[in-house]
């Protein structure tokens, strides 16, 4: 477990110097600013809208941050050879891809709880509402962004950057879209038992609701934890094959 602590260390260290990090968050931010700024259809309406378009750029932060990441990290330090010095030090492959991931998602997650604490300031500050809601909202999205950055991950240990960041893209989509292909009604399109991401879509009872309760909770977590610990056995697989 030390190794893989001690990689993922690292992997937060660098994150910290790429400016693709900062300048997602800079920019994420100067559009939550501008969200008071959308047209009002009504009295009550307005705070729902910036807590939908919040969690829209949460999400897409979140996301634009971990493709950034996690495609790039492994076939760069095999490019630079650097991987070498590590699995030659008694570390095993699989230490280093677990090790990789969880340093990633550790970043995506400071990431995300900084950008949601502003937003909640803004909505504070435009809306005279303290939005704590937005945090289960930004849960979900800490833990689907996860699972496709475990499948990006998974990509990088055999595939280029494109080949992974496509990859990973068609993947968020068909997550979303599978449910909506088997045609099932409207009340069951968030189960668990589904393999799909919308059990991860919280927006409807994040920002026009009371939110969810600790039961949807444990389910997110226990798809996130299946998806990530499968994806994550692939990457290992197809990482003991590449020839370093």
């Amino acid at each position: 477990m030390k190794k893989i602590l001690a990689i993922a260390f690292a992997v937060i260290a660098d994150a910290g110097r790429r400016k693709v990090v900062w300048v997602v968050i800079v920019f994420a931010a100067i559009l939550a600013v501008a969200i008071p700024g959308l047209p009002s259809y009504g009295e009550g309406v307005a705070p729902a809208v910036f807590r939908e378009v919040s969690i829209a750029l949460i999400y897409t932060a979140a996301l634009i941050v971990a493709l950034a990441l996690s495609v790039l990290r492994i076939p760069s330090e095999v490019e630079r050879r650097t991987v070498f010095n590590i699995v030659t030090r008694d570390v095993r492959r699989w230490q280093y891809v677990a090790g990789t991931w969880i340093g990633m998602f550790a970043v995506l997650g400071l990431v995300i709880a900084a950008f949601t604490f502003a937003t909640i300031g803004i909505g504070a500050l435009n809306y005279s509402e303290v939005m704590w809601r937005l945090f289960e909202a930004s849960f979900a999205v800490w833990l689907e962004i996860g699972v496709i950055m475990a499948l990006a991950v998974m990509l990088s240990c055999a595939f280029g950057p494109v080949t992974s960041s496509v990859g990973a893209l068609a993947f968020a989509f068909i997550g979303h879209s599978v449910v909506g292909l088997m045609n099932l009604p409207v009340t069951e399109r968030a189960v668990w038992y589904i393999p799909g991401l919308d059990v991860f879509n919280v927006i409807n009872p994040v920002a026009h609701g009371a939110g969810y309760g600790p039961a949807y909770a444990v389910s997110m977590v226990a798809v996130f934890a299946a998806w990530v610990l499968l994806l994550l056995i692939g990457g290992a697989a197809l990482f003991a094959r590449r020839d370093l």
